[in-house]
């Protein structure tokens, strides 16, 4: 009797932690709960299970940002986005002046590679210095598919930030400052403004995270 409870005892603590090592879904794959817009005038709306952000005429840089804040995660999520639109994805960030102020942070590059290649899955700091990634190091490649959906992985531990696209590591970066700064904070979908062209949609879904304790 007892060597059942210690073994039942064990399953349970075994269960909890595997619970807490899942990663969870942040988008319901219905409505937008749990999510808040913060600058600009761009469009998200829920569309088959994806959350689509479609740009407008004039708007500045939009983000649709999570009401939750991290500050060391794994997030994984799939993206899609026009071959002429740049976008991103804010990670521990914040707004600037109270919360309809501009929002700052770390960012990792979502754009079409083009046939030249591209910088997404590098870091940059959106309203907070420009790239984080050093020169050297922004590489273009082709790891993201052009008009497919694409994996994306960030790890984030303390001042190193790693980031994967479609399972091929892009960037390892350390930076210390920015930790500093930007300890923790909200997930952002940016729509980047483009003046009077357009409009270009960019889609995510599955969005997942496993908070790191």
């Amino acid at each position: 009797m007892k060597l059942h409870r210690i073994l039942l005892v064990s399953a349970l603590i075994c269960s909890t932690a595997s619970a807490k090592d899942e990663l969870t879904s942040i988008f319901d794959g219905k409505t937008l709960k749990g999510w808040t817009q913060r600058n600009g005038t761009a469009t998200y709306k829920v569309v088959d299970n994806t959350i689509v952000g479609t740009t407008a005429k004039g708007s500045p840089n939009s983000f649709l940002c999570s009401d939750k804040l991290y500050d060391n995660f794994e997030l994984v999520f799939e993206v899609k986005v026009h071959n002429n639109l740049n976008s991103g994805v804010q990670i521990r960030s914040q707004t600037k002046e109270g919360p309809n102020g501009r929002v700052n942070g770390p960012q990792v590059e979502i754009e079409a590679s083009g046939s030249k290649g591209a910088e997404s899955g590098y870091i940059y700091g959106e309203a907070a210095g420009g790239w984080m990634t050093p020169k050297n190091k922004l590489k273009p490649h082709k790891h993201f598919k052009d008009g497919k959906w694409n994996k994306y992985r960030i790890l984030a531990e303390g001042a190193r930030i790693q980031t994967w696209i479609n399972g091929n590591q892009i960037s390892d970066l350390v930076d210390e400052n920015k930790l500093k700064s930007h300890p923790k904070g909200f997930i952002g979908l940016q729509v980047h403004g483009v003046g009077n062209r357009g409009p270009f949609d960019v889609a995510w879904r599955n969005i997942k995270i496993r908070e790191i304790k």
